[in-house]
């Protein structure tokens, strides 16, 4: 089997691991919500008000300043949204999972022992570092 045929069967498993299957779920979910949905298209409006608005040569600051609040206020009821926050925690975990395998796959091209391979949290920056375990 060569890698790219590997690789493959890696996205196939990948899309049955069950963080995967819950993500997909959440976001059936969140796209059935009709609330939820009429909530990102107001924001999307918003936003669109004021990238025009920002655009004007003699644009309006306090029109720029009200639709910024507004869209902050619907962004708010977006993210506080109970289908939005399953929807966003599911995809935290799967990504958890994503970054993992991705980690292994980058330090396994880079030499590592893929056995033993794996995720981490290091930033990069040693001056924020408690010590590499």
């Amino acid at each position: 089997m060569d890698v790219i045929t590997m690789a493959r069967e890696l996205g196939k498993a990948l899309q049955q691991e069950e963080t995967y299957i819950n993500w997909q779920n959440a976001q059936h979910v969140a796209d059935a919500d009709a609330e939820l949905q009429q909530l990102i298209g107001e924001f999307n409006l918003k936003r669109m008000i004021i990238n025009d608005e920002a655009g004007k040569k003699d644009r309006d600051q306090e029109k720029l300043t009200q639709a910024n609040k507004e869209m902050r206020e619907v962004y708010s009821k977006i993210m506080s949204n109970d289908n939005m926050i399953a929807y966003n925690d599911a995809k935290s975990a799967f990504d958890a999972v994503l970054n993992r395998v991705s980690a292994i796959i980058q330090q396994s091209a880079q030499g590592a022992d893929p056995d033993t391979a794996d995720a981490s949290d290091c930033t990069g920056s040693c001056s924020t570092c408690g010590g590499c375990s």
